[in-house]
């Protein structure tokens, strides 16, 4: 079931939102991250757009052409994106997701039974 999205992200970090809320369970502290990604992907898309009007030449301090400095951030912002999305850890697919939840709660359930048999 997919959880409301954050307020304020544009129709593309929404659908991202959305398709991975509906495809997989996350936890409070997953779907912050998952938010700081539909931001870093809105961020991206304006820094983007901002390269596409001024184009990827800028006029330096001395009035020489330079490469824009948003290239550089654009790439920088990109990277922090992907790493918020691998910190997911999420599956290929929805049937890979529910085998690491029935296996996460097998090993969950396996350390609870090892820590009521010490305490009796």
């Amino acid at each position: 079931m997919a959880t409301k999205p954050p307020p304020k992200l544009s129709a593309k970090a929404r659908r991202l939102w959305t398709e991975t809320t509906t495809a997989f369970t996350l936890r409070e502290d997953e779907l912050c991250v998952l938010e700081d990604a539909c931001r870093e992907l809105d961020l991206v898309a304006r820094m983007e757009a901002e390269v596409a009007k001024s184009g990827l030449v800028v006029e330096g301090s001395q009035g020489q052409p330079v490469s824009s400095p948003l290239v550089t951030e654009i790439r920088q912002h990109r990277t922090v994106m992907a790493r918020l999305l691998q910190s997911l850890k999420l599956p290929e697919d929805a049937e890979s997701a529910e085998a690491e939840r029935a296996k996460r709660s097998a090993t969950m359930r396996e350390v609870a039974n090892a820590r009521w048999k010490r305490g009796a």
